[in-house]
């Protein structure tokens, strides 16, 4: 745990150790093993959160918005609608090609909680939902005829991205996904 977070109070310490290990190691860590990263009683999770769902929805919201920002970013480095939208894969390449990469948390969340009640699935829907938008906003700045369709079929790549950067060690998965998406911009 950081320094900041080993001054910060029992709430921002199980949202920080939370974050962590879900991605480290998965929907699948325990409550006891969250408290001791926390260095938190078991009382400060019930009181803060309800339980580790309510920790999990929360870490989830949190990440949700710096990821979001980092979409904002990378969208940024280009000098017209197409080339944000292209920037965005070189962006992600440079984000799965990092040692420390692991996957879109999204997604290994979803995968961990079978039940499709559980607050988690809320959350990975949301910002979906949010990442869609943004891709339909540079494209319909892009003037592209089918823009929701053209949001859908981008995200599809991200989320091939990601998944495949986890997945290959030396491969460029998004420079693979670059070069389709300037068909579908183009479509």
């Amino acid at each position: 745990m950081n320094a900041k977070a080993e001054t910060a109070g029992p709430r921002e310490r199980l949202l920080v150790a939370a974050e962590n290990l879900l991605y480290s190691q998965g929907g699948s860590v325990g409550v006891s093993a969250l408290l001791e990263e926390a260095n938190v009683a078991r009382r400060s999770l019930y009181e803060h959160f309800g339980g580790k769902d309510g920790l999990v929805a929360a870490v989830l919201r949190r990440t949700a918005d710096e990821d979001l920002a980092w979409y904002e970013s990378a969208l940024s480095h280009g000098d017209s609608p197409r080339g944000r939208l292209l920037a965005l894969f070189d962006r992600l390449d440079e984000l799965v090609s990092d040692a420390g990469f692991r996957g879109c948390r999204y997604l290994a969340i979803d995968l961990s909680f079978a039940d499709q009640n559980h607050p988690a699935h809320a959350e990975t829907d949301a910002y979906r939902r949010r990442i869609r938008a943004l891709l339909v906003k540079e494209l319909e700045a892009l003037g592209h005829a089918r823009p929701e369709r053209a949001a859908e079929q981008l995200h599809l790549l991200i989320e091939g991205t990601l998944v495949m950067g986890a997945t290959q060690n030396d491969e460029h998965p998004a420079l693979a996904a670059r070069d389709l998406a300037a068909i579908v911009l183009d479509g």
